[in-house]
């Protein structure tokens, strides 16, 4: 099992915004998204999607493959971590 869980692809995003000096407000104005929701993918409470992805390359120029790979690596990373889904793959292992 990994030690440490990847980082969420909005860690990422929110490090570029403030090096951009723009902040959630203006960008989520530029994508046309609620700043909330913005917020919440930033912050991890959120899954980067693909239309989101595609939506950060074409504003900032970013590869949507690496958001979403770092999305996948996540959400497998998370998943692995849960204890119910812990007790159901062991017991599968266990046939």
């Amino acid at each position: 099992m990994e030690t440490r869980i990847p980082t969420h692809p909005g860690e990422v995003l929110k490090e570029e915004l403030e090096s951009r000096n723009i902040s959630q407000k203006q960008f989520a104005e530029l994508i046309n998204m609620p700043r909330t929701q913005l917020n919440e993918i930033l912050n991890g409470k959120r899954s980067v999607s693909a239309d989101f992805a595609l939506m950060i390359e074409a504003a900032l120029g970013i590869n949507p493959d690496l958001l979403i790979n770092m999305q996948n690596r996540y959400n497998m990373s998370v998943a692995r971590r849960k204890p119910s889904l812990l007790t159901k793959l062991n017991a599968c292992a266990a046939l």
